[in-house]
């Protein structure tokens, strides 16, 4: 028989955790002997090795405590379960990893070849520099967090692009960065930026913003933050198309 402080030695835990364990129901708490000390046997060793296995496993106290009146079927079905659970837990540790070893090496998300090209016609059509880095971390942060949508939203774009009349809008918007933000240009670009929106997908076919998810907010607070005038071309879009 040995002492609460030799038991939690042994295992491996506090004492402090095998008295939660005792309030928690458990780990039956032994009755004290005659010095006053309480004393724990094989079986108590054994059956906190468990409830530590169980409890390190991410498994919640609560349910650890059900597990002990459950049949040895039932104990080792719900292992399988756990083990099944941990798998997918160190599938997206290995993944996470992976991407830290990238931000390691300042690649925060690889992109597909076809973007790459994408952004290297950019300069060529006119774009700024600012407006390439900008698509950039745009693409980065859609494939990150959208991947079952980003390519086709990538290749509506890239389409868009390829029309010269549409490109154009594109490149006004670029260059509207440096205009003040009353100039009337911004008035009009506004205007033929919906209207060549709704051309394209009808007026009750209008792209919505994805409201489960913060990054088009970011991607938008970010380029208005840059520039008064894309700041207030932004409003003007908003306002145009909930008209």
């Amino acid at each position: 028989m040995i002492t609460i402080g030799q038991l939690a030695g042994y295992v491996g835990v506090s004492t402090k955790t095998i008295r939660v364990y005792h309030d928690k129901g458990l780990l039956p708490e032994p009755a004290r002997d005659a010095s006053g000390y309480r004393r724990y046997g094989a079986n108590d060793a054994i059956d906190l090795i468990k409830i530590r296995t169980l409890a390190e496993a991410g498994v919640p106290l609560a349910r650890i405590r059900d597990l002990r009146a459950a049949t040895h079927a039932e104990f080792q079905q719900a292992l399988a379960g756990i083990d099944d659970e941990l798998t997918a837990r160190i599938c997206g540790l290995r993944a996470t990893q992976g991407r830290l070893r990238q931000l390691a090496t300042g690649q925060l998300a690889p992109l597909p070849t076809e973007v790459g090209a994408h952004l290297e016609h950019l300069a060529g059509w006119g774009f700024t520099g600012r407006w390439v880095d900008l698509q950039r971390d745009l693409w980065i942060l859609v494939f990150a967090t959208h991947p079952d949508r980003a390519t086709a939203l990538f290749h509506d774009q890239a389409e868009i692009l390829a029309d010269p009349a549409l490109r154009q809008l594109f490149l006004d918007y670029d260059h509207a960065h440096d205009l003040d933000a009353d100039d009337p240009r911004i008035d009009d670009l506004a205007r033929r930026i919906t209207a060549a929106t709704r051309d394209r997908y009808g007026v009750d076919e209008l792209p919505e913003l994805d409201e489960a998810s913060e990054i088009p907010a970011l991607i938008q607070g970010t380029v208005n933050a840059s520039s008064p005038a894309w700041q207030r071309l932004d409003t003007l879009l908003r306002a145009q198309r909930d008209a």
